[in-house]
This record gives structure tokens, sequence and C-alpha cells, in this order.
């Protein structure tokens, strides 16, 4: 990492769908909508955009429009609209190829000039698209993940940069023998190589990882550059970063060690009492019914919440044991806690509409007060901001927030070189030189 500039906080936003729907009078409106915000989002100098990703239909709404667009077409498609901002794809490891995914991921990465990170998951839904073997438990999951990114990493290492070359009339020639094979031979894949895509102008696109499981945190430790968890409370951030920390150092990580992203879901309001005001109508607006089903699925989704009364804790009895569960431990484990400290499943429904995640309500100030304080406390470094396409939220973060966070001198008021990496604060892996 260098050091060469004060660390400031990156930012990142969700990109925008770039999808048609049936009321558009014209296809090109979701690309252009999405366009539009990519471009606010780049005049604003935010690091990245963040696109999220799940592999099934969602019948029962518990997850929202995620997962209604393939990111890495969406993100190559908004590269070409924007010179300087991160691309990062959630891509699924268990139900992905790693030779595949370096092609694509590569291919972004050179379409964009250098700007693709790509979001490492084991997936906890989809596995009714990908055959009949139902979902691997969490063990086998993270071993996949642990050789999958084994594997991209061998393939980006392994072709020389120099292995190609543009004539003055623009044409591309690539020097075979400068495109090494790998030979793996693993549990879960054989791949002989060389990658056919030429190195990547990062020489490896940005790793990102979200998982907050035991098992998700020391795949992070080892090989994430950023670390994507949900942390609700300073204590939960002070203690997940000691424990990624202390992997990352068995891993002669000392001085490189990853970097810590928050999803901070957030109220804005123009005072106190525009912020209580926010705050009643976005819970009037609550299906509390969905909400019972939301909960479940926190929890794990085998406890039946349809017969509990709203405004009582759950009996403990009924809690799962999170080692159990199958899909989103560490989501699981949060709301637990919640409900062991008495929450009433009112509560809890209300609590289930950030899933988990950091969640502040109050006036710019406020918010810019809790994120100082988690960045002095040296437990955040990437944060992904809400708002932006949102009508009654946008000008609050783009007039309000960002402008108080740069005051005080948080976050980057330029970008701070060409490419994705650099402008993380990331060290270099290698440069791909095109001789002309």
């Amino acid at each position: 990492m260098t050091n060469q500039t004060r660390r400031r906080l990156k930012t990142l936003v969700g990109a925008g769908s770039v999808v048609y729907a049936s009321n558009d009078t014209r296809p090109q409106t979701g690309i252009e909508r999405a366009a539009e915000l990519a471009k606010i989002a780049e005049k604003e100098r935010i690091t990245g955009l963040f696109t999220a990703d799940l592999l099934q239909a969602d019948p029962d709404g518990l997850a929202g429009s995620t997962g209604s667009q393939d990111p890495i077409v969406a993100l190559a498609a908004l590269s070409q609209l924007t010179s300087h901002i991160g691309l990062i794809a959630t891509v699924s490891t268990t139900y992905h190829h790693p030779y595949n995914l370096a092609r694509l991921i590569g291919t972004l990465d050179h379409v964009s000039g250098g700007r693709a990170g790509w979001n490492a998951v084991t997936s906890s839904v989809g596995e009714e698209n990908f055959g009949d073997h139902g979902l691997p438990n969490p063990a086998a999951r993270y071993a996949r993940a642990t050789e999958f990114i084994e594997v991209i990493n061998a393939l980006f290492d392994a072709n020389d940069s120099g292995a190609v070359r543009r004539a003055a009339s623009g044409s591309v020639s690539i020097d075979p023998r400068k495109l090494h094979a790998i030979d793996h031979r693993g549990e879960f894949f054989q791949v002989r190589g060389p990658l056919n895509v030429p190195p990547p102008p990062q020489g490896r696109p940005v790793q990102f990882q979200a998982g907050q499981s035991d098992e998700g945190l020391i795949l992070g430790a080892k090989y994430a550059e950023v670390i994507y968890t949900s942390q609700p409370t300073l204590n939960d951030a002070l203690s997940f970063v000691e424990r990624v920390h202390q992997h990352a150092n068995a891993y002669g990580r000392h001085d490189n060690k990853p970097l810590i992203m928050n999803s901070f879901h957030s109220v804005i309001g123009e005072s106190a009492t525009d912020v209580s005001r926010r705050l009643r109508e976005k819970h009037e607006r609550i299906d509390y019914q969905q909400g019972r089903l939301k909960v479940a699925d926190m929890l794990g989704g085998e406890i039946d919440l349809r017969d509990f009364a709203l405004d009582q804790p759950i009996p403990p009895k009924f809690l799962p044991e999170v080692g159990l569960i199958n899909r989103r431990r560490g989501r699981a484990d949060i709301f637990k806690r919640f409900a062991l400290q008495g929450l009433t499943l009112r509560e809890l429904i209300i609590q289930a509409q950030e899933t988990g995640h950091w969640y502040v309500a109050g006036t710019p100030e406020t918010l810019a007060d809790a994120i100082e304080e988690r960045f002095n406390a040296g437990v955040l470094d990437v944060i992904s901001l809400h708002g932006l396409g949102q009508p009654d939220q946008q000008d609050l973060l783009l007039n309000g927030l960002l402008p108080e966070l740069r005051k005080r001198q948080l976050i980057d008021e330029e970008y701070l070189g060409e490419d994705f990496r650099a402008n993380l604060q990331l060290s270099p892996i290698k440069k791909a030189s095109l001789v002309f």
C-alpha cells in the first residue's frame, strides 16, 4: 500500500440498473438512467460503482431487485460512459468457473482501461438453477472459493506483461510464447492454461471478498484486498477487524492487510424533526407480514414466525443454532444476537429492512460523525453510500453528506491515479505494457 498520499476513506455507490422496464417508452431508458447515475457518481469523485448479484428470481421478494442484471455486462456498458470510477462485479465462486471468470474480468479491466474489480461470494441461494445437488455446506463452498481465487491469480500472474504489441495501425499482436500454462490440478478445478486474455492493465483486477462467517473471514484475510462485511455496531466492527488482522498476520500480510468495507444504510434528513418524519413514514410503509418472512430469512430460513406476536421478543428456544445453518451464517448470527438482546419481532422486522448492515438515521452532520468515528477507529477503509438514485435522498447525499465529509477531509477531492487500484491506494501488482 502506498504511503505517498494520506489515506482517506474510499467511497462506493451502487450501479444503476440497465434493465428495460415495461413502462419505458424506449429500451434505452435503463442504460441511459444507469449512465446518468454513474456520471453523477464520477463527477462527485466516488471511488467505485458496486454491483450485487443473486442467482435466483427470489419468488418471495426477500431480496428486492438485486440480481436483475448480470453485473459484468452492465459494468462493461457503464465503462464506456465513464473514465475514472472503479467497477466492481459480484461473482459467485460456487456457480462459476475460474477460467471463464478470468477471461470476463480480465476483459472488463481492458475495456475500462484498468478499472475492474470483482467481489467473490460463495452464494447462499440459487442452487436450484445449477443441478440437483443442493447448496454445498459452508466448508465446501469456502474450500472451492479458496481454490477458485488461487487459480484466477495464477492465470493472471503467469502471462508476461510484455506479451502484447500494438502496431501503429492500431492492430494488436500477442506473442504466444509469453502466455504460460499453470497446470493446476486441484480438488475442484483442473486448469492447464494459459489464459488467452492478455495481462490486464492492473495486472490483477482488484479482489473484493464478501463473507463474515469464520470461513469467510479466513478466506478474506488470506487473499482479499478489500473485505466487504456487515457490522451493525462499532464494537462489532472492532472485534471483526481484530480477527481479520490476526489471520492476515498469520498469512504474512503484516504490511498488506485487506481494507475493510462496510455498506452504510441511512436515512438523511435536514433536521432532527425531518429525520423523525422520514423514519415514521418509512416504518409506515413496512409490510409486517412480509417482514416476518424477511426476519425468518435473516435467521437462516427454517423458523416460522407467522404466529408470533409482533410486540413480543422471540423466545430463545425458537432461535436457530448458527453453526448448523447452511446459508448466511454471519447474517443469522447478527439477527440472533438482536433477538437475544430482547428486540421484539416488530423491531426485528424494522432491522431486517437494512439486512443487518450498519444503519444510521440523522442529519448530514450526524451521519458524518458516525462515519468519522469508525474511520478514526481504524475499522473502515471503504464505505458504500446509499441515496444516489433515490428521489427523497439524492439531494441530501450530494449536497449534504458528501460536502460534510469533504469539509472534514475524510474523502478524496480528486481521483489519485489512472486505475482503480491507484484510487484505492493499493500497491500495484504489475503493469501490462503495450509496446508501440
